[in-house]
């Protein structure tokens, strides 16, 4: 019963997050998030499994390393698109514009 529920609840952020990502499309920041929550579901989904192989947790933290970087990089391309722009829609730019 508690594997289940260890098992059961990253897959649901998993799936929760990537229905979010797939339908909030029209905003830069709900996307941003949606990915995030998808990454921290995955951490959760990494940390449990290097627990139940009692493996070192070092891995883990290579993992937090490159999706603060992926966080970092997804909130710099956020601002220098509302400098530009004004806002965080993905319509009111067009691709031959960048």
């Amino acid at each position: 019963m508690l594997t289940s529920f260890y098992w059961g609840l990253p897959i649901f952020m998993f799936m929760s997050g990537a229905w979010v990502f797939s339908s909030k499309r029209k905003h830069l920041l709900l996307t941003l998030l949606s990915l995030e929550f998808i990454v921290l579901s995955l951490f959760l989904i990494l940390f449990i499994y290097l627990n139940l192989i009692n493996y070192e947790l070092f891995f883990a933290m290579v993992f937090l390393t490159f999706s603060v970087c992926e966080g970092a990089l997804g909130l710099s391309i956020l601002v220098s698109m509302i400098r530009t722009h004004g806002n965080d829609y993905f319509q009111s730019f067009g691709i031959l514009q960048c």
